[in-house]
């Protein structure tokens, strides 16, 4: 694992390279966000927001997906993978919110995570972005770059969110979380890292057992 001053200077470099860095995903309020959220799921965000688009210009309250009908739903979103389990989770989602949640989308981690369809890193997105609130979704992104750094050793996303959290300080969860996305986007892809042009590739694991270093 690293040191206090190797995870300093891997986020200070990340700080540097992704200034801007949010999250992909287009909405407009707490409750856009966790159904693009849920939506994501094995489809990239690209594909999200185009199929958001549509969508909620039809649906635009969790009423309006409480009383949708299954297979037009599904229609709106078929274009993303698992289309049919999506639709039926958001739907029972969102008559959850509104018969339990007064048609709120809960700011809560575990609360969010009791409704059909939402997962840790579907909570933590949702806290962390549409509620300011700090934490750390660990997406396929996150767990390949923080792994080959050397941040995090587990085997599991949960236990790699409690590693990441413990060394990583908690004002800079949310911001490193995208930091991560972005970085493994844009170079360390999991087929072919760009490696050489790393600019964190002094403090990276992977990197130093490719180059026997």
């Amino acid at each position: 694992m690293k040191t206090r001053e190797e995870v300093e200077r891997i986020l200070d470099i990340l700080a540097e390279l992704y200034p801007e860095a949010k999250t992909a995903l287009v909405y407009s309020n707490a409750f856009e966000l966790l159904i693009a959220t849920m939506l994501s799921a094995q489809t990239t965000d690209r594909q999200v927001n185009a199929i958001t688009k549509e969508l909620f210009k039809r649906y635009r309250t969790p009423e309006d997906f409480a009383n949708a009908d299954p297979m037009e739903l599904e229609n709106y979103i078929k274009s993303c993978g698992l289309y049919r389990t999506k639709a039926l989770n958001i739907i029972n989602t969102c008559k959850i919110l509104v018969e339990k949640y007064n048609s709120r989308v809960p700011d809560d981690i575990d609360e969010l995570q009791k409704l059909p369809g939402v997962g840790r890193k579907t909570a933590n997105v949702v806290v962390s972005n549409a509620f300011g609130k700090p934490a750390i979704a660990v997406d396929t992104h996150v767990f390949r770059v923080t792994h080959r750094l050397g941040l995090a050793e587990s085997t599991t996303v949960l236990g790699t969110e409690k590693e990441l959290t413990a060394c990583i300080p908690e004002k800079l969860w949310s911001q490193a979380h995208h930091w991560f996305i972005h970085h493994g986007r844009n170079v360390c892809k999991a087929k072919k890292p760009e490696c050489e042009k790393c600019k964190l590739n002094l403090y990276c694991d992977y990197y130093k057992e490719k180059a026997g270093l």
